[in-house]
């Protein structure tokens, strides 16, 4: 026998239906809770490896966080040797640029890895080449070095990616986040002041 239509059923039907898929989307996180983690803490362990200095400790294990953002100490045999720091720009073509930047502990910059972008395919994504930008601040020391951390058009020593200088400022305006982090952990070395943009956030030769 077909249950009468009335708003009782409905609300009853529409309850049960809510509730099943509450308990499937429970059983769901439950189980691919812990594959994530997994993932992103090997995502974050090969990030680390790839821009500090040898370490035999777990920097993963002895994150800090200062002001929101995460430092990853990098330590040999007891004695520092490095920070991992996980920064980020909002500034990018299409929106936040997140990487991660290594240091010497005298502020040397070791290496960078683009976690994160959702820059233009052929463009701005030029980020993620290992030969590409980010090849211009390793080896560099902002302090010692006088190394300007923005793009050559806006008065500092970093060639832009060709048709994508909003890309390239958000990428500089990441890694002057993440020296500034630094150096609240390694007080020696002095803050990079933010620079203005001195050119339109577009210009008639940029292609995006």
């Amino acid at each position: 026998m077909a249950r009468e239509s009335n708003f009782t059923n409905m609300v009853v039907t529409l309850f049960a239906v809510c509730l099943l898929a509450s308990a499937v989307v429970g059983v769901v996180y439950a189980v691919t809770k812990d594959p994530i983690a997994a993932t992103e803490l090997a995502k974050t362990n090969a990030a680390i490896g790839e821009v500090v200095p040898e370490f035999n400790n777990a920097p993963a294990d002895e994150v800090m966080d200062v002001d929101g953002v995460k430092v990853y100490p990098a330590v040999m045999n007891g004695e520092p040797v490095g920070y991992a720091v996980e920064a980020s720009s909002a500034k990018g073509f299409g929106g936040t640029i997140k990487i991660m930047v290594g240091f010497a502990t005298d502020g040397t910059i070791k290496g960078i890895s683009v976690l994160s972008h959702s820059e233009t395919p052929g463009l701005g994504a030029k980020i993620d080449d290992p030969a590409g930008i980010r090849v211009q601040f390793c080896g560099k020391n902002p302090d010692a070095d006088g190394f300007k951390m923005i793009v050559k058009k806006d008065g500092g020593d970093v060639d832009a990616i060709t048709a994508s200088t909003i890309s390239s400022r958000a990428f500089c305006d990441a890694v002057t986040n993440a020296y500034n982090t630094f150096k609240s952990v390694a007080p020696a070395a002095p803050a990079v002041e933010d620079v203005e943009e001195v050119l339109p956030a577009t210009d008639s030769l940029e292609v995006k």
